[in-house]
């Protein structure tokens, strides 16, 4: 099949996330992403692929075994099945020829990509977009990785005369929502040494940062009073967050920040005169700058706490993933460096990005999975303004194929250099 028809017959199929149904525990969280689980699973045992296994939360895995007597490392790739809640309409995707200016998606509607917006298009003149109606998202986060995948585990079977050791898949579901598909995901008994995400990014992007992330939850608890008899005795909670929000480094939020800053971003504030809670994310990419924010938002608590009253500040403190590069230190580096050689063998500029968020990478890694993250080539996600270069998800999957050729030549020369 190819990998244009593949990935447009997995849009087809809508595999929105449910904020709704995660909220409550349920994985997979809509029924779209068992949809393509299954299908994903028939096409792997028609390709030939071993151990092929779909769960009750969606989460498939599969392997195909080295045709090599040497020992190499097992190497694995991963993309994800839900799309983003920012759109749940299905997905018309059509393929266009780019050349140059505006390019329509919906006459009746008047719904253009314009050049002026999204000035990297320039990029990508004389190639194919793979673009929707501009009612929906496209889904190439991550259809595109899942077409890639499977596509070049097609050629690699086509083409026994590659030597490779074992390669294994995953595909995991609920990324858009926590990255709950990867926290479920057991890498004990997946059986990898080492893996790659393939998730976000135009073409030679190459991902191996991200952000050391935490949760903080902070409870004030005030004292109530009808306004009348308030004097002396009313103590608003809600008054009590503000201040300690105002208590926050200035500058250091989201909206002024950037490259490798980190911040804390005030996301929720719920209560009233009563009580109140704030939720803040925290985000550092290095580990001691990290732990240096949840510290400094503990004292802060602490302090705060013995300014208005014993209980009155209560602080819960979470880590939700770590950086990726956390786990690529010293011999665990091998991984980064196979991908730059893989990316050079197909002719690709090497651009590495400190990513200003998580993927399930993050949490694999943090499981003994090392996992820096390949571009799939798309633009725009979670917008009706997704677009994916045809050539730039062929290229993808060469990548893919490429570090399976790399991973074999690095490790057959250590072992005879040994």
């Amino acid at each position: 099949m190819d990998i244009v028809e593949r990935f447009i017959n997995y849009t087809k199929i809508n595999t929105t996330t449910s904020r709704e149904n995660g909220a409550n525990g349920i994985m997979p969280s809509s029924p779209g992403q068992m949809e393509l689980a299954k299908l994903l699973a028939a096409e792997l045992e028609a390709l030939g692929m071993e151990n092929i296994e779909v769960r009750d939360t969606a989460i498939v895995t599969a392997t195909l075994p080295g045709n090599t007597d040497d020992a190499i490392p097992a190497v694995s790739f991963f993309g994800h099945l839900d799309t983003s809640a920012e759109q749940t309409a299905d997905t018309k995707a059509q393929r266009l020829h780019y050349r140059g200016g505006d390019l329509c998606l919906n006459e009746a509607l008047n719904i253009y990509l314009r050049e002026s917006e999204f000035p990297e298009l320039k990029n990508y003149i004389g190639d194919d977009l793979l673009v929707t109606d501009g009612t929906s998202l496209l889904g190439a986060d991550d259809k595109a990785a899942i077409a890639a995948i499977m596509n070049a585990l097609e050629y690699l079977i086509a083409h026994p005369e590659i030597k490779h050791g074992p390669v294994k898949v995953g595909f995991v579901p609920d990324e858009e929502q926590g990255l709950r598909g990867a926290k479920a995901f057991d890498v004990t008994a997946f059986g990898a040494d080492f893996g790659y995400t393939l998730d976000c990014c135009g073409i030679g992007e190459f991902v191996y940062e991200n952000w050391n992330a935490g949760d903080a939850e902070i409870v004030f608890t005030g004292q109530s009073a009808h306004p009348m008899s308030a004097k002396g005795k009313l103590k608003n909670s809600l008054l009590m967050a503000h201040k300690f929000i105002a208590m926050l480094p200035g500058g250091e939020a989201p909206e002024y920040t950037e490259g490798r800053e980190g911040y804390y971003w005030v996301k929720q504030l719920q209560g009233n005169s009563a009580r109140t809670v704030l939720k803040l994310d925290i985000r550092d990419f290095s580990e001691e700058g990290y732990k240096a924010r949840m510290a400094f938002i503990r004292q802060l608590a602490v302090s705060t706490c013995a300014l208005w009253g014993e209980n009155s500040v209560v602080c819960h403190l979470a880590d939700r993933y770590a950086n990726v590069f956390n786990s690529l230190q010293g011999d665990a580096h091998y991984p980064i460096d196979i991908a730059l050689h893989a990316y050079q063998k197909c002719g690709i500029t090497p651009a590495p990005v400190a990513m200003r968020g998580g993927y399930d990478g993050a949490v694999l890694s943090q499981k003994g999975l090392p996992c820096p993250n390949i571009f799939t080539g798309a633009h725009n996600f979670h917008s009706i303004y997704e677009y994916l270069p045809v050539r730039s998800l062929r290229a993808a999957s060469d990548v893919v194929v490429a570090v399976i050729e790399e991973t074999y030549a690095e490790f057959a020369q250590r072992r005879a250099q040994s």
